[in-house]
């Protein structure tokens, strides 16, 4: 059998009607609520015009054939219920990025071709900026929200269109073709959008194998009926519009568990992500590498808080320095630390567990489908191999990129009669099974001819004691080609010179892939998901070399 997520949440509803979906704050949905909640988005949705297009047997792997909605809202329940009711209209819904710029808005909506936006109020002037440009733009739904600003022009406000929609599930056909689309971070490149089916992306990283195991659920009977032992409470502290945030959201539902909103959306507040874990007595929480891991772990050292209920730590999305995942498995003795490793291209990859005086960063025991590809994408590489291969997956992977036949042909290549995803991780296939993660070939540095991965010098520097935050990347060298250049935060009170962190990073690293300079500044700019943004970080170093020639 082939999934559909509509249907999926709509079976599980239907076996848990009143058991918690969604909690924020003092709102506390059922699952028999945010069921006719959906619907009636549905059906606004449709009642606009909105749904298919073409059908999936008619189009190429970069086409879409379904209309575009634009989710471009902080966390909270109108962002799941915008992906159910988008889904339940035959629509596909796409993350945005909160934190853009008018430029980068008015690009990637243009580039989604969206035709609907259902966005915060706090957004609304961003968005009216932009709206003359889009003219496929037709529906605007407004959450309201503590900012004040009114409806735009031509608006309406999403609660009342709620109100004013059927209660009843529309009557269409969902499909396991229906897309489920996420756009890339931008922090390397421009945007993409990244096409799935939904089936693919439900098996790949959405709930449709059985928790801790690589069997995928045979029908739609065995993932209710594995969900009537549901009832736990997961947290996700990165924003939805981060991929793995939306998989563990999902991937709750399908188990029949409660998905936990922190209090406050707008930013990372260590305490209040504490204060929720103990009010809502939370059994899985998800955080994003060590701009996630750091300001928690302190705050969870320096207060008083019950976790008691907490069993499972997740990180996902960027590494976790060994040190801080020590400092997390002493705190919480009871839990277990889980690195998860994806990508928007492959979904779910591999994994590691952490144990207290063990924790490693980087080393992974592959899951379904993960491979490591030879440098010319032609074969598959055994454990083993000489040198230095792509992280690849096969079987449930992505049909292309929105509008990108050239880009999508590079990803997804052909190798032996089968495709694979191979976004662009450098990769060691271990003989005894274990893939080291090396980095993402996009921010490597070729410096004197040899390959330097950014994140594991990162993971080096990050190791001293006196630093809060670290990105690296490169910039041009007329002696080394590309340099290596780190931008360093340290800890408030604490101090540190250049010489202090290069002999740190000396006892972890090969002399050739020191830093040729670092670069203390007060702030890094990261994405909302706790990702380096490496664009960012490029131009930091190269003003840094403008004012010290």
């Amino acid at each position: 059998m082939e999934f559909n997520l509509a249907a999926v949440h709509e079976a599980v509803a239907a076996a848990n009607p009143d058991r918690e979906c969604i909690v924020w704050r003092d709102l506390r949905l059922t699952y028999a609520q945010v069921t006719e909640r959906s619907r009636r988005l549905a059906n606004v949705l449709s009642g606009a015009g909105l749904g298919v297009r073409a059908e999936r047997s008619a189009l190429a792997g970069h086409q879409s054939g379904q209309d575009h909605v634009g989710l471009y809202l902080y966390n909270g329940n109108e962002y799941l219920e915008g992906m159910l009711g988008a889904f339940k209209a035959r629509t596909a819904p796409f993350n945005v990025n909160y934190r853009y710029v008018a430029e980068e808005l008015r690009y990637l909506l243009a580039d989604a071709d969206a035709r609907a936006v259902i966005y915060h109020a706090a957004f609304a002037p961003v968005l009216e900026e932009v709206r003359g440009d889009l003219p496929r733009l037709d529906l605007l739904l407004q959450v309201a929200d503590e900012s004040g600003h009114p409806l735009l022009e031509g608006a309406v406000d999403y609660e009342a269109a709620l109100a004013y929609a059927s209660p009843d599930g529309p009557d269409l056909e969902w499909s396991p073709d229906d897309l489920y689309i996420l756009y890339t971070g931008g922090t390397t490149g421009m945007p993409k959008g990244v096409l799935w089916r939904q089936h693919d992306i439900f098996v790949a990283a959405m709930g449709g194998r059985s928790f801790g195991s690589a069997v995928e659920f045979e029908s739609l009977e065995a993932v209710v009926e594995a969900s009537r032992g549901g009832g736990g409470r997961s947290l996700a502290t990165p924003p939805l519009m981060h991929g793995a945030a939306q998989w563990s959201a999902f991937t709750a539902f399908a188990g029949g568990h409660t998905v936990v909103i922190q209090d406050d959306t707008t930013r990372l507040d260590p305490a209040d992500v504490w204060r929720t874990v103990a009010r809502e007595r939370v059994m899985l929480i998800q955080i994003v590498g060590d701009a996630f891991g750091r300001p928690l772990i302190e705050e969870l050292e320096q207060g008083s808080y019950d976790t008691s209920s907490l069993f499972i730590v997740v990180n996902g999305g960027a590494p976790l320095n060994a040190t801080l995942k020590e400092r997390f498995l002493e705190q919480l003795p009871n839990a277990m630390l889980l690195d998860a490793v994806g990508s928007s291209e492959t979904g779910a990859q591999m994994g590691h567990t952490s144990t207290r005086g063990q924790a490693r960063t980087g080393e992974f025991t592959p899951g379904p489908g993960t491979v490591v590809v030879d440098e010319d994408l032609a074969s598959v590489l055994a454990p083993g191999h000489e040198g230095v291969g792509w992280l690849a997956q096969q079987g449930h992977v992505p049909l292309g990129y929105l509008g990108d036949a050239e880009k999508t042909a590079r990803t997804f290549p052909v190798i032996d009669g089968t495709r694979y995803a191979v976004p662009g991780d450098r990769a060691v296939w271990r003989a005894d099974g274990v893939i080291e993660l090396l980095g993402r070939d996009s921010v490597t540095i070729n410096s004197g001819g040899e390959k330097i991965f950014a994140e594991e010098v990162e993971q080096a520097i990050a190791s001293h004691p006196a630093v809060y935050d670290v990105v690296v990347c490169g910039r041009p060298s007329e002696r080394w080609g590309h340099e290596v250049v780190a931008l360093v935060q340290l800890k408030d009170g604490e101090s540190a010179d250049e010489a202090d962190l290069l002999e740190e990073c000396s006892r972890r690293l090969a002399r050739f892939k020191l830093p040729k300079a670092i670069v203390f500044l007060d702030h890094l700019q990261r994405s909302p998901a706790g990702k380096a943004d490496y664009r960012w970080a490029k131009q930091r170093a190269l003003d840094h070399a403008a004012a010290h020639p």
